[in-house]
């Protein structure tokens, strides 16, 4: 569910950094049955905890109704060196949508939902400023196929806090809000659709969220060790979960939109629960409802080409014909997951009647499911379904054809959700991308080939170019990525598309211009948001090569850029308006549903002795500067109930958060900043000596 800062077209294309970590892989007692399985996922897992950053997992395997092997690795409290037991709960993120997509189509078993019927027959309050909302059906929820605009996320991602403000304020949210497609134009992923989701699934069956899921699937699968924040949760049976600002380890993740990516499970009681999907909890769901979620639903849309891929969506899933399985003629569904802090994967082999999961503490949902595939591959070996495992497919190289020079018209500028790209294509046939707003980033090299194809050097990754039918044009990458002694991948995507001509008036550019390089602080989170572990700020940077963009947004008038790329998978996701609003003479930025001040309304704090700030009617964090005169003093601080603050140093690095240190002091850096965050007329008593 996070976003990613990497752009889609460089994950795929560069390596994994190793980050060296201490780890001890612990193996569990079930593994009599697949001994060379274990030893190969050990031997793993260990390397995911030893070099990849991975803090601590857990991975299971299922074959029928028998977990056959599960095991752990790494520390789940690093502090006290204490390895994970397989009962230890993790945060598996965006996996939590396999429950609420089963538990829509539970109400359509009982004839309560009809998946095509559009959203607002059961949201009667549901509205946006775009009418085409009222063409969005729940089928488009669940493949990600709608035309939201991605992520309303703001206080989401809390610390130890159950508050479902952002599930319950998005109706609300979205009634100001565009489309960024038709809906059902092609499926991107979308968290919002699944938040709305949630919605249905309480409103239609009278209950809250949890209790549905709990009632209907962890109840009569006995998944003892499956829970959301609206439950009872010891901290202590959670792995703890750790970032690199603070040594120790950190409060407990919330994640409070919790059928988009709230729910805590355990590896086994996620093989336990894909029973549903392999024929060993038919009572659960339909055969029809579980066959009806494994349909390729990315084919109703735009799609590029292309059979090897890790997503292919269905209901719910990101992949319902995964590489390296669909090499074998072995139907593979899949669910990854990644909130801040916690990551998963849940991979499905229906006709083979098994499933491995694997959770972690730390690493990345993608390193996940290489861990789980192995196990898998290796699994399907023993038991004589694969003879050999095959060689990771290589493009070869032609070097017998010339260019077509009518190639060059495809240079220029290309966007996605997060990352300008500079397209250069020489008459000889070099091809290179580089990033715009990371001008050190190495550029990326390709050759021509054929068939209007690049290469890159390995021959693991070619690019070319589509015009789609809807007259856009798309960077079209196939590939296939390789982490030594862990596993490999595989991408057929749009990564990007390219971006008109977009003169501006002079009234208008000289509106933005005035922004160039201004920073905004965000004023809507909470005292428990994770997003204070660093400074949530928003930066206004326009870059001579994409003139009238700002990103991948269209500048539209002097306070608005418009989301406007179209990029089915990934790389049109998590999109939203940029819009900028006085309020008494102060601007702020708004993006989506978080809320940001400009750094011109921000003065120093009050450097005397005793001082005191106030949360003011609006509710709005406050921020502060820290001037010389305090640079260098310990500020001491009297909190309110349910109030945090934050320390900035210069480069914006988190010095001190209180909901996390527990800590009232501070030695106040040299040009720092300072926030505030609690409710309206809340009082923070301030000492600086």
């Amino acid at each position: 569910m996070k976003k990613k800062i990497i752009s889609l077209l460089m994950v795929s294309l560069l390596l994994v950094v190793y980050l060296p970590t201490n780890a001890l892989a612990v193996a569990s007692s079930k593994t009599q049955t697949y001994v060379n399985t274990q030893k190969v996922a050990a031997e793993k897992a260990a390397f995911l905890t030893e070099k990849i950053g991975t803090t601590s997992l857990q991975y299971a395997l299922i074959d029928g109704d028998n977990i056959v092997m599960s095991g752990t690795a790494g520390y789940s409290h690093v502090e006290s060196k204490t390895a994970p037991s397989i009962t230890t709960m993790y945060g598996i993120g965006s996996t939590s949508k396999m429950y609420t997509t089963a538990s829509v189509m539970k109400l359509v078993d009982q004839g309560k939902v009809d998946l095509d019927a559009p959203v607002v027959s059961y949201l009667n309050h549901f509205t946006m400023e775009d009418s085409r909302y009222k063409q969005i059906t729940v089928r488009m929820l669940l493949n990600h196929s709608s035309g939201l605009g991605g992520s309303n996320l703001s206080n989401s991602f809390l610390f130890n806090d159950s508050d479902s403000i952002a599930k319950d304020n998005l109706l609300a949210t979205l009634t100001t809000e565009r489309l960024k497609a038709d809906p059902g134009a092609y499926s991107v992923y979308c968290n919002d659709g699944f938040t709305l989701a949630e919605l249905i699934v309480e409103k239609v069956s009278g209950m809250d969220f949890t209790t549905f899921i709990h009632q209907n699937f962890t109840g009569p699968l006995g998944l003892e060790h499956t829970k959301t924040p609206k439950d009872s949760v010891d901290s202590r049976q959670l792995a703890s979960v750790y970032n690199a600002t603070y040594s120790a380890a950190l409060p407990q993740e919330t994640i409070n939109v919790i059928g988009t990516g709230g729910i805590y499970s355990t590896a086994e009681d996620l093989v336990r629960f894909a029973t549903i999907f392999t024929g060993g909890s038919k009572e659960i769901l339909s055969e029809k409802s579980v066959k009806a979620m494994e349909q390729e639903e990315y084919k109703r849309g735009m799609w590029p080409k292309g059979k090897d891929n890790s997503f292919a969506y269905g209901l719910g899933w990101d992949s319902v014909n995964l590489y390296p399985f669909n090499q074998y003629e072995i139907k593979a569904l899949t669910k990854g997951g990644d909130t801040t802090l916690y990551h998963t994967s849940l991979v499905v082999l229906p006709d083979q009647q098994m499933a491995a999961a694997v959770v972690s503490s730390g690493g990345d949902s993608s390193t996940d499911q290489m861990l789980a595939n192995e196990i898998l591959l290796s699994a399907l070996q023993e038991k004589g379904v694969i003879k050999e495992l095959k060689p990771t497919p290589t493009f070869k190289a032609s070097n017998k054809e010339v260019m077509p020079q009518e190639l060059l018209d495809y240079t220029g500028v290309y966007a996605d959700s997060t990352q300008l790209m500079k397209i250069e294509i020489s008459k000889a046939g070099e091809l290179s991308i580089s990033l715009i707003m990371a001008p050190t980033f190495p550029a990326q090299i390709f050759s021509y080939n054929t068939n209007g194809e690049f290469l890159d050097v390995a021959g693991t990754n070619k690019v070319s170019f589509v015009k789609e039918s809807n007259g856009r044009i798309y960077l079209w990458i196939q590939g296939y990525g390789v982490i030594p002694g862990l596993g490999e991948t595989a991408l057929s995507q749009y990564a990007a598309e390219k971006l008109e001509a977009n003169a501006l008036s002079n009234e208008v550019l000289s509106a933005w211009q005035q922004r160039q390089g201004k920073l905004y602080f965000d004023v809507s989170e909470k005292y428990s948001s994770q997003f204070y572990m660093s400074m949530p700020v928003a930066g206004i940077a326009m870059f001579p090569d994409a003139p009238g963009y700002m990103g991948s947004n269209k500048i539209t008038g002097p306070n608005k850029a418009e989301m406007t790329v179209q990029i089915p998978t990934l790389g049109g996701r998590d999109l939203a308006d940029i819009v900028f609003e006085n309020k008494e003479g102060v601007e702020y930025l708004k993006v989506g549903n978080q809320l940001f001040i400009t750094q011109d309304a921000i003065k120093p704090i009050y450097a005397g002795p005793q001082s005191l700030v106030t949360i003011q009617a609006d509710g709005y964090a406050r921020w502060y500067a820290v001037p010389e005169t305090a640079s260098g003093k310990l500020m001491t601080v009297g909190l309110p109930p349910k109030g945090s603050f934050a320390v900035y140093d210069a480069n914006g690095v988190c010095v001190n958060f209180s909901t996390v240190s527990g800590l009232t002091q501070v030695k106040l850096p040299s040009n720092g900043k300072i926030v505030f965050v609690s409710g309206v007329g809340a009082k923070f008593e301030l000492t600086i000596k």
